[in-house]
């Protein structure tokens, strides 16, 4: 069944028609009108209380279906979260950096919620993958040790920032023994005086120059958008990480990120908890982050996410360790007339992103008197943004029209 869903105008989105977040509204929200002065952020598609989809047909919000027709979950997503949708679906038009963060994991959650729960308001964890629809651009996880100690080295600045005590135990940390050393200077980092960062912000913007390899464009483009943060530093201690359409990167419990430009699908457990460090004007629980971040090296090409491709159907899986999601990125050309999309035991939210066509949804294929027989449920067309939300062991047939390609991004959970 059609689901219509809720935009999310946060000012770092990428603004009118620019936005494909916009784009997709244009079919995938009620009576939506573009505006080319608004950002348009997020496209949500679930159950979240701050924009839960909406079924076309009756009006009806996927919460209050869900809990009238609980066995669209599937049986055991039904008894592994206990009747809810576990996932919240998104799509994202970055047009400024996002708050670098990390998500905390199960049980800290819980703690957190308990002891802040003005903060941290419910006691879920928050994993999360991002996939790219467009290039894509983003923060994630802490460099090799050895380029953070040459941009320590090139950066005076860096080394006012954290003192003495924090440069030389980074300088003199080895690759099998640095996360003393690390965890010191990135907390010296978070913790420095506001005055002194001003300082060193503006020493440093006025001689970075192409030459000294110091990430000259990035460092300024978040020195404009966010004058005296600590995140215009803590590029050199985080990968900058470049994603290429239908490429990915997957965000961790305690892994420090932030999204920088592009757009991207992006599928998360559903939870709101974010712990925050830089690069936002929102609260910044800096004892808590640097107590709880995941203080890993490791190279920007290893914080990729790999698909899985099915040799059958060619359709990619992008399947996280977290029972909570996972992601099929769906291609079909034109010399398929008709694409079954398999079944799942598990309720799936599937948005087209590009082609048109029309889609057939029906039950499981069943034998009668040896012949197969299809069932249908539910059939429309494929516009650019069409969300629907198929209830587990539902079939979905797509028939291509008047275009190269249909792509599809389906979320589901794989247990």
């Amino acid at each position: 069944m059609e689901l219509k869903c809720a935009v999310q105008n946060y000012h770092w989105g990428k603004v009118g028609s620019e936005s494909l977040v916009a784009s997709f509204a244009a079919n995938a929200v009620t009576d939506f009108k573009l505006d080319e002065g608004t950002n348009y952020a997020e496209l949500w598609m679930g159950t979240h209380n701050s924009g839960p989809s909406v079924i076309k047909e009756t009006g009806e919000t996927l919460p209050e279906y869900i809990k009238k027709n609980p066995n669209c979950l599937g049986e055991k997503v039904q008894k592994r979260f206990g009747g809810e949708l576990p996932f919240l679906f998104k799509v994202l038009s970055v047009r400024q950096a996002l708050s670098i963060q990390i998500h905390p994991n199960k049980s800290n959650a819980e703690a957190l919620n308990a002891k802040f729960p003005d903060r941290y308001k419910d006691s879920n964890h928050k994993p999360e993958i991002a996939i790219a629809l467009t290039d894509f651009q983003g923060l994630c996880g802490f460099r090799p040790l050895k380029e953070i100690q040459e941009f320590l080295q090139k950066l005076p600045e860096l080394q006012t920032i954290l003192g003495e005590a924090s440069t030389q135990a980074l300088l003199n940390a080895k690759e099998d023994d640095y996360k003393d050393g690390l965890k010191a200077s990135f907390t010296s980092l978070m913790k420095v005086d506001a005055d002194i960062l001003k300082k060193e912000l503006e020493k440093l913007a006025a001689r970075i120059s192409d030459s000294e390899g110091l990430q000259k464009d990035l460092f300024k483009t978040l020195n404009k958008d966010f004058p005296g943060d600590v995140g215009c530093f803590a590029i050199y201690f985080l990968n900058h990480v470049k994603l290429l359409p239908g490429e990915a990167m997957y965000l961790d419990a305690d892994v420090p990120h932030a999204y920088l430009y592009g757009e991207c699908m992006e599928c998360m457990a559903n939870s709101d908890n974010v712990v925050r460090a830089g690069l936002t004007p929102k609260f910044i629980d800096v004892d808590t982050l640097v107590d709880m971040v995941q203080y890993k090296c490791a190279t920007a090409e290893e914080q990729k996410f790999p698909g899985e491709t099915d040799s059958l159907t060619g359709i990619v899986l992008f399947n996280p360790h977290v029972p909570d999601f996972a992601v099929n990125m769906i291609k079909i050309s034109s010399n398929s007339d008709c694409f079954s999309v398999p079944a799942l035991d598990s309720i799936s939210i599937l948005i087209f992103t590009k082609g048109t066509g029309k889609y057939l949804v029906s039950n499981k294929v069943v034998k009668e008197g040896g012949l197969s027989v299809v069932q249908p449920y539910a059939s429309d067309e494929i516009k650019l943004g069409t969300v629907l939300m198929l209830p587990a062991d539902k079939i979905l047939e797509v028939f291509i029209e008047d275009c190269d390609e249909i792509v599809a991004y389906q979320a589901f959970c794989k247990l």
